[in-house]
């Protein structure tokens, strides 16, 4: 995945993913242990939380599309080591956050 050409945003404008369309992979543990990865990583890369929520649906029965995404976010990973959050002891945490609800919508929403 290093040779891969990086990403600067994490998702495709207006992707729509679906429980039962496209083809099935081979490799489904490798797709469960990828999305367990990006999800312990959202503990300090809270950019990539509701991405690597909505890829984590489809874990049951993971399809091709479905991979194409956890790549695609991998790269952005990537390319933005640098980023994230550092925690620390003592220091009083004030969190605020936003985002676009409708950014990120699969066809299993409507």
């Amino acid at each position: 995945m290093l040779d891969y050409k990086p990403f600067l945003t994490l998702m495709e404008m207006n992707i729509k993913m679906c429980a039962h369309g496209g083809k099935d992979i081979n490799e489904a543990t490798m797709y469960r242990k990828l999305v367990g990865s990006l999800i312990y990583l959202t503990l300090t890369r809270l950019d990539i939380s509701y991405a690597v929520g909505v890829i984590s649906r489809y874990m049951q029965n993971p399809k091709k599309s479905h991979l194409q995404v956890v790549r695609r976010i991998l790269r952005y990973v990537n390319n933005t080591v640098c980023y994230g959050i550092l925690y620390k002891k003592g220091v009083e945490c004030k969190l605020d956050g936003y985002y676009d609800a409708n950014y990120f919508m699969t066809l299993d929403d409507l």
